[in-house]
């Protein structure tokens, strides 16, 4: 291994300076002794590319980027992983380069990785903060063990369309929630970046990713100032206050634009404004991109805009490799910007202990006693429960009896192992889900039979380029028709395919795919008592199953623990304490919907029914299915008593805002309070109702408990027509209940 003596040596004679001027003292000192195409190739990250059981490449593209990595010209791996892989790559890296800099390695832990957690919209669902740092900490920490150092997650995009497959890897609709759970997930990764059971954390994607248009993957995005820093920019603020420590750029265009190369989002914002510390890294070939969306010319001219923009590392394009050094050459590129974005990395490789030790991530005995373990597994498991909302139990069908009934189960996702593992989980081993089947067989007091009715789709992979919708093949309806007939109570578990959300799935029918929903009319037909389990990546379109289906169970894609998470549920053995963290749309034509939003000139009827000049469909509601915020549980919570210690306050006060939660049932159970606020006049058109906090609270059968909040400047501050956060004098209204559509409000005042 190369000795870093040079180092030790400097750290003795500096002695009285403080841990952070010690490391930019061996910063310097390594980017002095680094030529600029040493310094540029930290700036390149490959992919995996070489057969690690196989010989040394000779020619080709391996081949290349192998002597690439021996020449000190490469500063990032991506999708390595396993410590034997790792290992090789480190070795030729720290012990055959002339400066023996070590390696980051990348992948795409985006809810787990052996052992994979529920996709994070479900997580969202929890609004457990504990329970979703807590995943984090699991991913981390098995990845960390397989020898990766460096996460692409979490995705921190406020989406408001559900149409976008990658709802599924964000936290929803909201800025406040999303806020919160970007705190927590990146604290999960990084915890203080001291342990092997840390990694480095990626905040995606900087910035408007998920205001695509028409919810299409990739797609421009055009947006407002005021929605860009009130609704857009706000969990990203939160990542870097939280010191994450890289960001990851969109794909998209924000005022024309394509991120990649937008100085104002990485220059202006996020380094100058925010302070970020950090590295920015592009999305995969986005730099190469830049001459598809017609904002460069070349290679050449990408690899010079995106640089210059604040693009600080280039993932998979390989044009800074080939170009920065004749662009700077050329006076094109200043060496000063190369050293910036040098610094940043090598900062986050000392941060990390790489240079300390290059191998703190190669242990195999460490990696086969962490992968898979029950203390993980039963990690997931209790997130999975958590994030389980119960949308509707008419007749209290839920939760089931434990003795004596008949049970039917169908739906091809019922003795599904591999789609509840979801999108986004590279290196799990497929079909390794605990199954709903499997789940409720576990129950023994009751007769289940189970029957799959009708397949969801075929040919589906990860890479694939389409799946194919089974929407013709009903060869099951028959046996499940039969099945559900005898039956005391017919569980159906339908939904998406786990490969129907994700990147580059998005769908214009966000109803249930196939012939599901024939199916679903066909069995209540012969039967009504119907548990309707949802297996989804994103918000679903399902109106005629919320008019007839007595009990649905919203149960996401919940990971490896998916079915004895969904079972315990169903038994009561788990009360749901979920809220959805996205708007469930009526029909897909309300696309994009959600709760924040502002009121128009003519937003009501009016008094004539009859009149259509109003903000509306002719043929349709306005609103949702089932609001942001909203969940039920075995429990039947009573909100009452709001009260207002005072009604108006001023900069270095607070309002005192409190309720009472009554648990009017014999079940104990969770409820997450929730505190929206509306401020009715604004220098910019203020939404109806903003979240701005929420409490989860436990109560006792028949239990009151006085529920507090505090709203103070900071709760009312929004980014005005002064083009600053502040908090503008005027009138508000405070709402507090069970979700969005609380009824309980009450009138304050902020006086400057």
């Amino acid at each position: 291994m190369k000795s870093f003596a040079a180092f030790f040596f400097l750290c003795f004679s500096i002695f009285g300076y403080s841990q952070d001027q010690i490391t930019d003292k061996k910063i310097e000192h390594l980017l002095n002794k680094m030529t600029l195409k040493e310094k540029i190739g930290q700036l390149n990250q490959y992919s995996d590319f070489w057969d690690f059981t196989g010989p040394i490449p000779t020619d080709g593209n391996a081949a290349k980027k192998y002597n690439e990595i021996k020449l000190g010209h490469v500063g990032a791996m991506l999708n390595v992983k396993g410590v034997k892989n790792i290992y090789k790559l480190q070795k030729i890296a720290v012990e055959e380069t002339r400066l023996g800099i070590p390696l980051l390695f990348g992948y795409d832990v985006i809810h787990g990785y052996k052992t994979i957690s529920p996709i994070p919209l479900a997580e969202a669902a929890s609004w457990d903060l504990k329970a979703i740092q807590k995943s984090a900490e699991i991913a981390a920490e098995e990845a960390g063990a397989a020898g990766i150092n460096w996460t692409f997650a979490p995705m921190i995009d406020v989406t408001r369309d559900a149409r976008w497959g990658r709802v599924m890897e964000g936290a929803g609709e909201d800025p406040f929630l999303g806020s919160k759970i970007a705190e927590a997930r990146i604290k999960g990764f990084q915890g203080t970046l001291s342990s092997r059971k840390n990694i480095i954390a990626c905040a995606k994607h900087f910035a408007g990713y998920g205001f695509a248009e028409s919810g299409k993957e990739y797609n421009t995005v055009d947006v407002s100032n005021e929605t860009l820093y009130n609704i857009i920019f706000p969990p990203f603020k939160a990542a870097v206050d939280t010191g994450v420590r890289t960001f990851m750029n969109s794909f998209n265009q924000l005022n024309g634009i394509p991120a990649t190369g937008n100085a104002f989002l990485q220059r202006e914002i996020l380094k100058k404004s925010w302070g970020f510390e950090g590295f920015v890294v592009s999305d995969w070939g986005s730099i190469k991109e830049l001459v598809t969306h017609g904002y460069a010319k070349d290679n050449s001219h990408a690899a010079e805009i995106a640089i210059n923009a604040g693009s600080d590392m280039d993932m998979e394009s390989d044009v800074y490799v080939s170009y920065l050094n004749e662009l700077v050459q050329a006076s094109k590129v200043k060496e000063a910007i190369i050293d910036d974005a040098v610094r940043r990395i090598l900062k986050v490789k000392f941060e990390l202990g790489l240079f300390d030790n290059p191998y703190k991530y190669c242990d195999e005995a460490y990696e086969k006693a962490t992968i898979g373990k029950k203390e993980l597994q039963d990690g997931v498991l209790d997130i999975a429960k958590k994030s389980i909302v119960l949308l509707k139990n008419e007749s209290n069908l839920l939760p089931l009896k434990k003795l004596g009934i008949k049970i039917a189960l169908i739906g091809a996702l019922a003795n599904d192992k591999n789609s509840p593992l979801g999108n986004w989980r590279l290196a799990a081993d497929d079909n390794t889900a605990v199954s709903v089947l499997e789940g409720l067989q576990k129950y023994k007091g009751n007769q289940l039979t189970y029957a799959k009715g009708a397949d969801v789709i075929t040919g589906e992979t990860r890479f694939s380029k389409e799946v194919t919708v089974n929407t013709i093949d009903k060869s099951g309806f028959s046996e499940a028709i039969e099945v559900a007939k005898s039956a005391d109570v017919v569980i159906m578990v339908l939904g998406e395919n786990g490969y129907q959300s994700g990147e580059g799935r998005s769908r214009v029918d966000i109803g249930l795919p196939g012939v599901q929903q024939e199916l679903l009319e066909a069995v209540y037909a012969v039967n009504k008592n119907i548990v309707l389990v949802l297996n989804n990546g994103r918000p679903l379109a399902i109106p005629w199953a919320d008019i007839y289906i007595p009990a649905i169970v919203e149960a996401w894609q919940l990971g490896t623990q998916s079915g004895n998470a969904i079972a315990q549920v169903l038994y009561g053995d788990y009360n749901p304490s979920g809220k959805l963290p996205m708007t469930f749309p009526r029909n897909v034509g309300q696309l994009p919907l959600y709760y924040n939003y502002k009121s128009t000139g003519r937003p009501n009827q009016e008094k004539d029914p009859k009149v259509v000049f109003w903000s509306h469909y002719s043929d349709e509601t306005n609103t949702s299915l089932y609001p942001f915020g909203y969940g039920l549980s075995y429990s039947k919570f009573e909100y009452s008593k709001l009260k207002l210690d005072k009604t108006s306050f001023t900069e270095n006060e607070n309002i005192l805002v409190s309720v009472d939660l009554k648990n009017n049932s014999e079940v104990t159970g969770k409820e997450v309070v929730q505190l929206y606020i509306r401020d009715l006049v604004g220098s910019f058109a203020r939404p109806i109702k903003e979240l701005k906090d929420f409490q989860i609270i436990e109560l006792k059968p028949f239990e009151t408990k006085k529920i507090t909040f505090s709203i103070n400047k900071k709760t009312i501050e929004f980014y005005t027509t002064n083009s600053i956060w502040e908090a503008e004098q005027g009138d508000f209204k405070v709402f507090v209940g069970g979700s969005s559509e609380a009824t309980l409000e009450a009138d304050f005042q902020y006086q400057k």
